[in-house]
């Protein structure tokens, strides 16, 4: 069965090693996080000269990965073969050289710790290669994570490397960097360098000032003026992002209030309309359940149902596909007047 990558980087912060690691999927970060470690790690900087192979997958192929793999380390304990791009490897998916690789996993050298780093797909699960992997060898799948599961990794994050963050503070995160994990962690790592201690809690303050995140003016607040149809607040935060367009693009900003409204249509077909249900249904914080709630008490169904229009016909205009060429400032004055006037 795969293993949770986090078990695996626990293991390997024990000094755990296994003879042979398949990390696959469409979600780069753990890939790059469990063999980045090993590269790091695994041996010592005297060691790694003779002991440590990098090789990519588009220069070599599966003869070399064995030939490296079946090494004896020089003065070492053990060496480490690194298979980057595992997924170029041109002979991966032959017969032959499928069966080569599974008889050595089957039985790998001890002193070799070989690492496939198979990027933005999966091996054919009802093939011999994928099942020997799964029964012999430490298979790590990484899948994308959705939207709304950002918000509960950022603060798992910030949790593991022992400092606190607050709700709202993980959610202008999260809705401001996007869903790249490596994006997120490398600015939650360049931000924790400015904090003296551990234990510290992280706020929107911090993340203003250390990433440039305005913690008045992003699309999380354009949202909530929104849901509260504060025509001020909202135009202010509108002509805010037209001075700035490099940093706050129509599209990414449009697809998150595309998924506000659609939740609103949920909420408006609930029946048991309890900020714990709502929570549980929306896949939001409970912190942010009652904002839904009194959205959906200024947003009927139909003005929702409208709101989702008007936001489609807006990705269409910011796409040159519909009403001529407006420019992405006055495309989203339009939809916001649109929205707090429907």
């Amino acid at each position: 069965m795969p293993i949770d990558a986090k078990q695996i980087l626990t293991e390997l912060n024990g000094g755990k090693y296994r003879p042979v690691y398949f990390l696959q999927g469409e979600e780069a970060f753990y890939i790059d996080a469990i063999s980045d470690y090993i590269e790091k790690n695994a041996l010592d900087e005297a060691q790694k000269g003779f002991n440590q192979v990098v090789l990519y997958g588009r220069d070599i192929d599966m003869n070399a990965v064995l030939q490296n793999a079946r090494r004896y380390p020089m003065m070492s304990e053990r060496q480490v073969v690194i298979i980057k791009e595992a997924q170029d490897l041109k002979d991966l998916g032959k017969e032959d050289t499928a069966k080569l690789l599974s008889d050595y996993i089957i039985n790998p050298l001890p002193s070799t710790i070989l690492v496939f780093c198979h990027k933005n797909k999966l091996l054919d699960g009802r093939k011999a290669l994928a099942k020997t992997i799964d029964k012999n060898a430490a298979l790590v799948n990484t899948k994308k994570l959705y939207d709304n599961q950002i918000p509960t990794w950022v603060s798992d994050y910030v949790k593991d490397k022992g400092f606190r963050i607050g709700v709202k503070a993980t959610a202008l995160l999260a809705e401001s960097v996007g869903s790249d994990l490596a994006k997120i962690s490398n600015e939650i790592d360049k931000m924790l360098i400015n904090f003296k201690g551990k234990g510290e809690e992280i706020t929107e303050d911090h993340i203003q000032k250390f990433i440039g995140i305005s913690k008045d003016y992003n699309v999380f607040e354009l949202q909530k003026a929104l849901s509260d149809k504060d025509v001020v607040k909202a135009n202010k935060i509108v002509n805010y992002f037209e001075q700035d367009p490099k940093n706050n693009p129509i599209i990414p900003i449009i697809s998150v209030l595309y998924g506000f409204y659609s939740k609103l249509l949920v909420v408006h077909h609930q029946q048991d309309k309890s900020e714990r249900n709502l929570a549980s249904v929306l896949k939001v914080n409970p912190y942010f359940a009652k904002d839904y709630l009194n959205a959906a008490r200024k947003y009927t169904l139909s003005a929702s149902i409208n709101c989702i229009r008007f936001l489609k016909d807006a990705d269409l205009q910011s796409k040159g596909i519909k009403g001529g060429a407006m420019k992405d400032g006055d495309i989203l004055k339009e939809l916001v007047f649109k929205l707090l006037h429907v």
